[in-house]
């Protein structure tokens, strides 16, 4: 493959982006190639969001569908259903889920999928590049393959790397064009190639030696964060015991200017990435002989939360002379994180699910989301309480699970008996609840 001859196309911007997936990682991603001049088709099996996007209208809440239906306006972005449109790309970035298997193993099947659909099409002069988080080894050992099943090989057919995404939903410092971009390679021309790619649309490229290290480096990033988390975890459970608030030592923590970045405790872990990520990993390292005893031990103080959680709103019922099992609770949030309308992975539905089997009468409230949709892991069948006083006021206990920026109005909770409040956004008013207690 002429990677020059590739490159000089980047520039001249007649290179045509194919992306596979269009949700909160490979849309993000359309617009900003779309944005910087490229021609881009988006790929998905979802038909729903395909004739969404052909509509120019978006289903990801901080993704205006201004945005989308200006890209679509332009001409220059289009979505489809079918994958034989792979084989008029140039570039193709696949940004396809990596979940957990029943035993938190790596299920890599969309990855394998993607790629044997891939293969279908693969012609000489394409760039592969994968998004999606995996273990060390995935880009060569398992992706490589497949693609050379067809007979091309690469570099000398086309191109093979891995950059791995870094979005942060509702970050409003931070979004896909200026959030550094890490590339590695399997080859130092995938490696050459892929840089000038994104390069073309971000504001910063870092390029690495491997296409292993990029892998390495997304795992880095989560493991850091959950390890982390589950100390403040840990110590939220241990100072409670104590009489301590633990939201209280984290501020005052942070007042010292160097050595200390704060993380704060919650009630589990929600997202695509930091719930997962770091086991694919520990599987990795298993099969060198290395038990990662860090990841291990962060994960089983996470995953304790909710039940934690719900052992507190148990607890608070109790002093008020009340039981769990035929109380009324209202769950705050579905969302694994503020202000967002990403619900993969939150704790909230450990929260409900637990809730329910104690006994309890559980209901939600989230703007964001006016019906819970079926995930891979639960299906609560439940719809939105509204976001009023009169509402919560019908209540036994009140559980705070995402710090919606909504649920921070302290006339919201006047009136209100008990709230359990597991991020500490619910403050002492004289319009508040009756009783705060954290969690």
């Amino acid at each position: 493959m002429d990677t020059r001859a590739f490159i000089d196309r980047i520039h001249n911007r007649s290179v045509t982006v194919g992306i596979i997936g269009q949700g909160y990682v490979g849309l993000p991603l359309a617009l900003v190639f779309e944005e910087a001049g490229f021609p881009v088709r988006g790929f998905d099996l979802d038909p729903k969001k395909i004739a969404a996007l052909e509509r120019g209208e978006s289903y990801i809440k901080h993704i205006g569908s201004a945005r989308v239906k200006a890209a679509v306006d332009r001409g220059r972005f289009t979505a489809t259903t079918d994958f034989d449109g792979l084989s008029d790309c140039d570039a193709i970035l696949i940004c396809v889920p990596t979940p957990l298997g029943r035993h938190r193993e790596p299920d890599l099947s969309y990855i394998h999928n993607t790629a044997r659909e891939i293969a279908k099409r693969l012609r000489p002069g394409q760039l592969i590049v994968l998004e999606s988080t995996t273990y060390p080894g995935t880009t060569d050992e398992e992706v490589r393959p497949i693609l050379e099943e067809t007979g091309l090989t690469c570099p000398a057919d086309f191109l093979l790397a891995f950059s791995p995404e870094r979005e942060d939903p509702g970050n409003e410092r931070f979004n896909t064009r200026t959030i550094p971009k890490v590339v590695g390679g399997v080859t130092p021309e995938s490696t050459e190639a892929a840089v000038a790619l994104y390069g073309a649309a971000v504001d910063k490229v870092v390029a690495v030696s491997s296409a292993r290290v990029a892998e390495s480096c997304k795992l880095l990033e989560n493991v850091y964060r959950s390890v982390n988390i589950a100390l403040v975890n840990e110590l939220k459970v241990t100072f409670d015991r104590m009489g301590i608030d633990v939201w209280e030592v984290i501020e005052a923590a942070k007042t010292k200017p160097f050595g200390f970045t704060p993380f704060y405790p919650g009630p589990g872990l929600g997202g695509h990435c930091i719930p997962l990520d770091p086991f694919y990993l520990s599987w990795k390292a298993s099969e060198y002989g290395m038990w990662t005893r860090f990841i291990e031990l962060a994960g089983e103080v996470n995953t304790s939360m909710p039940r934690y959680v719900v052992g507190k709103v148990m607890s608070a019922l109790n002093e008020q002379g009340k039981s769990l099992k035929g109380a009324r609770v209202l769950v705050l949030g579905l969302s694994y994180k503020e202000n967002i309308d990403d619900d993969r992975e939150s704790p909230s539905y450990e929260l409900i699910e637990m809730l329910e089997e104690a006994g309890a009468h559980v209901d939600y409230c989230d703007p964001y989301f006016p019906e819970a949709r079926p995930g891979r892991h639960h299906d609560v069948r439940l719809k939105s309480v509204p976001c009023t006083a009169e509402a919560f006021q019908g209540f036994d206990a009140l559980l705070v699970s995402t710090a919606h920026s909504q649920f921070k109005e302290p006339a919201l909770y006047k009136g209100v008996g008990l709230v359990i409040d597991s991020r500490n956004i619910v403050k002492p008013s004289p319009e508040g609840p009756l009783r705060v207690v954290k969690a």
